[in-house]
């Protein structure tokens, strides 16, 4: 059973197929404070806008901020960003959303800088907790 996460922003993108004619496909993707949520669209997806729709898949493919490296290689054309989501790995995975309003690559970076800067806050805790306990012992 997983918990309830909290939802930044909801919409539509298009990514670049990994295939041999590298197509763009529409996704409805689901910004969390973990990651990015690909949900494809089935038969045509109702409108061009950025609300969401009632014809998306239950199944979705999830980017993960932990397992995400950078997001980079941003583009303006023709009304459109193109950016690249790099993961640790280094697969990158292409995309590209209407330039006006605040653009997904933007949010999806300052949601990855979030993630990255409170996971090292975490860590720095658990550390100083080590230390602080393993002192207590040493005094005794």
């Amino acid at each position: 059973m997983s918990l309830p996460v909290k939802v930044m922003r909801d919409g539509l993108l298009e990514k670049r197929s990994s295939g041999l004619l590298q197509l763009w496909k529409k996704k409805r993707c689901v910004l969390t404070e973990e990651g990015l949520r690909l949900h494809n669209c089935k038969g045509g997806g109702g409108g061009g806008g950025d609300a969401p729709s009632s014809a998306w898949s239950s199944k979705a493919k999830e980017l993960r901020f932990d397992r995400m490296a950078t997001v980079d290689c941003v583009e303006y054309k023709r009304g459109l960003v193109y950016f690249t989501v790099v993961m640790a790995t280094g697969k990158e995975i292409d995309f590209r959303c209407a330039q006006e309003g605040t653009a997904w690559n933007a949010e999806i970076a300052l949601a990855l800088v979030r993630y990255k800067n409170l996971q090292a806050v975490q860590t720095g805790r658990n550390r100083v907790l080590i230390v602080s306990s393993w002192c207590s012992d040493c005094m005794e």
